[in-house]
C-alpha cells in the first residue's frame, strides 16, 4: 500500500508501459533482483527468497547475463516451474562486450537456455556503449522480436538523452523502450531531474535498483555492520559522502520514532515519487529481505514521505535555476 505524496503531482504523465506476464499478470509494485543468487546467496536461501517473494504478491524478477557468472540466472530459471506463466522474466545483454548485434543475439541465447525458457519478458542493454550505433543494436532487437524470443526492450544505467535517443531509433525498428533501470534512492536523487520526468512523460515504466543504498539505507553500518560498503570498493566510493551517512543516521531515527525498519521506509519512499516507478528490492537471505518485502504493504503519509525527503539534499533542476526549485 505505497501511497504517493498528494502534495506533489506530476502532470505531465503519460500512459505508461504497464509490464505484463506471458498470462496477462500485471508487474507487482516492487520487483526482486537476483543478484545475489549464486554468490553471496547459495541455492537455498536463494529459493527460500523466491518463495517469499510470490508468497508476498512480486510478479517481476530481474537478473542479467553477468550476475555471479550465469549461476543467478541458472538458479533463477530452475524455480519458476508452474508459475512461469504468471512472472515477467528480465535480464540484461551487452554489460561486457559492447552493445553489437552478435554479443546481444549471443548474450540473449545463453540466457535463454540457462532460464529454460522459450522467451525473456525484458531484455535490457545493461549499460550504454559509446563505440556502438545503436542502430545495430536496435536491429537486433528487432531480430529477436522477429524470432519471439523476447516480449519487451529496456535499458539499464543509461542518461535520459541516450534514452531518447534510443528511444527514437527503435522507433524507426518498430519497437519501443518499455522499461529502464537508474540507480534511486533517500541519498542518490540524481533521476529526480531529468530520467523520471522524461520516463513519466513519454509512457516508460521505471525499475530503479539500489533502493537500500547498498544496505547504507538499513542502518547497519552505523552499528558496525558489514556489506557492500566495506566488502567492495565501488559502493564504499559510491556512498562516501558525509550527507549520506547523515542521512542514514537521520533515517534510522525517524524509523524507530514510527516503529518501522528503516529498509522498509527507504524501499517505500523510493516506489513513492510521483512518477511511481518500481523499486527492484534485492538481499542475501529470507531475514535480509523481510524489511524489504514489508514496503508492500506500508502506508507512506505525504508527511512521512517529506520528512524522509528531508533528509538528504534534493538536486538542482536540469537548467540549474535553482531558485525556480519548489
Amino acid at each position: 500500500m505505497i501511497v504517493a505524496p498528494s502534495r506533489h503531482t506530476w502532470h505531465g504523465l503519460a500512459m505508461k508501459n504497464i509490464l505484463t506476464s506471458p498470462d496477462g499478470t500485471p508487474a507487482s509494485r516492487l520487483a526482486f533482483g537476483t543478484m545475489q543468487f549464486g554468490g553471496r546467496a547459495d541455492a537455498a536461501p536463494s529459493r527460500a527468497m523466491f518463495e517469499d517473494c510470490v508468497a508476498a504478491g512480486i510478479t517481476h524478477f530481474d537478473t542479467a547475463h553477468v550476475y555471479t557468472d550465469g549461476a543467478s540466472e541458472t538458479l533463477l530459471g530452475s524455480m519458476l516451474g508452474h508459475r512461469r506463466e504468471g512472472l515477467i522474466i528480465a535480464t540484461k545483454a551487452a554489460y561486457n562486450g559492447g552493445s553489437g548485434r552478435e554479443n546481444i543475439l549471443e548474450s540473449a541465447e545463453t540466457s535463454r537456455k540457462r532460464m529454460n525458457l522459450d522467451v525473456l519478458d525484458v531484455l535490457y542493454l545493461h549499460r550504454f556503449d559509446p563505440d556502438t550505433d545503436m542502430k545495430e543494436s536496435f536491429e537486433a532487437f528487432a531480430e529477436l522480436r522477429r524470432k519471439g524470443h523476447i516480449r519487451h526492450i529496456g535499458l539499464s544505467n543509461f542518461a535520459a538523452w541516450q534514452v531518447v535517443k534510443a528511444a527514437g531509433i527503435a522507433k524507426t525498428f518498430d519497437l519501443e523502450i518499455a522499461v529502464i533501470q537508474p540507480m534511486y534512492n533517500l541519498v542518490k536523487r540524481q533521476a529526480e531531474v531529468e530520467i523520471l520526468p522524461m520516463a513519466a512523460d513519454l509512457g516508460i515504466l521505471v525499475a530503479p535498483y539500489s533502493p537500500l543504498g547498498g544496505g547504507l539505507l538499513t542502518g547497519k553500518y552505523v552499528g558496525g555492520g558489514t556489506g557492500r560498503l566495506t566488502e567492495d570498493d565501488r559502493y564504499a566510493a559510491r556512498y562516501r559522502m558525509d550527507f549520506m551517512h547523515k542521512a542514514a543516521e537521520g533515517l534510522r531515527a525517524i524509523a524507530s520514532e514510527v516503529g518501522a525498519h528503516p529498509a522498509t521506509l527507504a524501499v517505500a519512499w523510493a516506489a513513492a515519487h510521483e512518477t511511481a516507478p518500481t523499486p527492484i528490492i534485492s538481499a542475501r537471505s529470507r531475514e535480509q529481505l523481510a524489511p524489504s518485502l514489508d514496503a508492500m504493504s506500508y502506508e507512506l503519509t505525504p508527511e512521512l514521505y517529506d520528512r524522509l525527503s528531508a533528509l538528504s539534499p534534493a538536486p538542482p533542476p536540469a537548467t540549474d535555476r535553482i531558485e525556480e526549485q519548489t
